[in-house]
């Protein structure tokens, strides 16, 4: 880094400017510091976030390592800067894109059943595949994240919104997925929906779907190197009355490691292509590339289940978290021992607040959940959440983004929640992974990961007036390109 830069300062965090009344800084909301490398990136944060008044400046430092951006060209045209992924939150803030206000909650099915109401303007401009917005959204493959033909100059830097590539150069098929740090092998397992097929709607009125091809497995000693283990559970091409017929929904698979059994426990969304069958799915395998053995599919408790994600705690426990009633609230109950089902009890928690997509996992004892709201495929405004029992009950903290203009925060950055994963060696540091959904090409839905940290005062009061416990602040920071620090990997 070029000396004549900023200085960092004391408490951990290098600033556009040293004085800490005006900086922009995440320590200015109360973020604790980090040991971490650091470099400059653009972030933009508007004037009105967190209660600041003035103007922000065009950068702060990130707690997680992020490059800055090549200089643009000034003779570049519009359309090549709209196709440019490192400008594309620049494009969005000087287009003043605004958003209509928010829809009334209703039955998530009903989209389905009687079509998406008309959604904000960006938002349309981004599902519209003709749109040179879209473009900027979902950038063509020679932009691709190359692990194998990168210079060293893109080396591990994450770019939300590209292609990410395998160790093979083929685009990584692992939508709506999670990730398992396998403590034998002290590997990166990587699970996820293969949409590598032809989008297209079962009946009219249907949802865009891709037929089941399976999950899909990845490997990786580092988070951005993966190599394909290949689809560990695969769909079935002919028994019409199989839960993995290709006809029907494969969605949400995550996978745990059971230390009594010394399985690994896959937990699934099982559903028909009206969405009406609603359950969750088991398989097992004593391997973590697989193959898995799928076991059976049922409805925990006698409720629906569709968005649904698996967590397991420090001791050992493990828990099913699932969206139920129409989508119109969450259920969370504790797995048997095994992992192979669920007990009898069960919690209920945000009620006919339409939430989808939980996200959990766990900081100093207390536990913390991202949610989606329910919009189909179209981006939406994310939720953060905590609890001292995972059971319940939980309190919303508000929209954990933070970076990007109004547009950007009010979308989640144009994706959609999957999963939480504390980054290993770097206490208090989570990577959260979320899908940018492509629904006229689901196989081309882009992955986006940012960093997560905890720290500083929520949004949103709790709904106790005395305000106890005071919840800490989830932060999800927007970056264009970011990395971890050089070594963590080392380590």
């Amino acid at each position: 880094m070029d000396d004549s830069g900023p200085r960092i300062p004391a408490h951990g965090y290098a600033l556009w400017n040293e004085d800490c009344s005006t900086c922009y800084a995440p320590c200015h909301l109360g973020l604790p510091p980090l040991e971490l490398a650091y470099d400059l990136v653009s972030v933009g944060v508007d004037k009105g976030r967190h209660g600041f008044e003035e103007q922000a400046p065009k950068g702060v430092w990130s707690p997680l390592l992020s490059g800055t951006p090549p200089e643009e060209d000034e003779s570049m045209s519009t359309h090549e800067i709209r196709r440019s992924i490192m400008r594309e939150l620049e494009v969005v803030e000087e287009e003043k894109f605004k958003l209509s206000p928010p829809r009334s909650r209703r039955n998530p099915r009903a989209v389905r059943r009687k079509g998406e109401r008309k959604p904000p303007t960006i938002v349309e401009e981004f599902l519209d595949e003709s749109s040179a917005v879209h473009d900027m959204f979902f950038p063509e493959l020679n932009m691709a994240v190359d692990p194998i033909n990168g210079g060293n100059d893109s080396m591990y830097f994450y770019h939300p919104g590209r292609v990410w590539l395998d160790t093979d150069g083929k685009p990584i098929q692992a939508h709506g997925g999670g990730v398992l740090y396998d403590k034998k092998t002290k590997t990166y397992f990587w699970y996820g929906e293969n949409k590598d097929g032809k989008t297209y709607k079962a009946h009219s009125k249907g949802a865009d779907r891709v037929d089941i091809v399976g999950v899909s497995c990845y490997s990786s000693k580092d988070l951005w190197m993966w190599k394909n283990e290949g689809v560990v559970l695969r769909g079935e091409e002919k028994n019409v009355t199989h839960d993995l017929h290709k006809s029907n929904v494969l969605e949400r698979p995550k996978v745990i490691y059971n230390d009594w059994t010394g399985k690994y426990v896959m937990w699934m969304h099982i559903d028909d292509a009206n969405y009406t069958k609603a359950s969750v799915g088991v398989a097992v395998s004593d391997f973590p590339t697989g193959p898995f053995t799928y076991l059976y599919s049922k409805r925990p408790h006698d409720c629906e289940s569709r968005d649904m994600t698996i967590f397991k705690d420090d001791d050992g426990k493990a828990y099913l978290i699932y969206s139920s009633e129409d989508n119109s609230e969450l259920h969370i109950g504790p797995l048997t021992d095994d992992y192979l089902d669920v007990t009898d009890d069960m919690r209920r928690f945000l009620i006919a607040q339409h939430r989808e997509a939980p996200a959990l996992f766990k900081h100093e004892g207390t536990y913390y959940m991202v949610t989606s709201g329910c919009t189909g495929w179209a981006p939406n405004t994310a939720l953060a959440h905590a609890a001292t029992s995972v059971m319940g009950p939980w309190e919303t903290l508000g929209n954990p983004c933070v970076g990007g203009n109004e547009v950007f925060r009010s979308t989640t950055f144009f994706s959609q929640s999957t999963f939480v994963l504390p980054v290993p060696g770097l206490p208090g540091s989570f990577i959260f992974m979320a899908d940018r959904w492509n629904p006229s090409d689901l196989r081309d839905s882009r992955y986006v990961w940012l960093p997560l940290t905890i720290g500083g005062v929520p949004d949103e009061a709790a709904d106790y007036s005395f305000m106890f416990p005071l919840w800490s602040r989830v932060s999800i920071y927007w970056h264009k390109r970011w990395r971890l620090p050089d070594g963590w990997r080392d380590s």
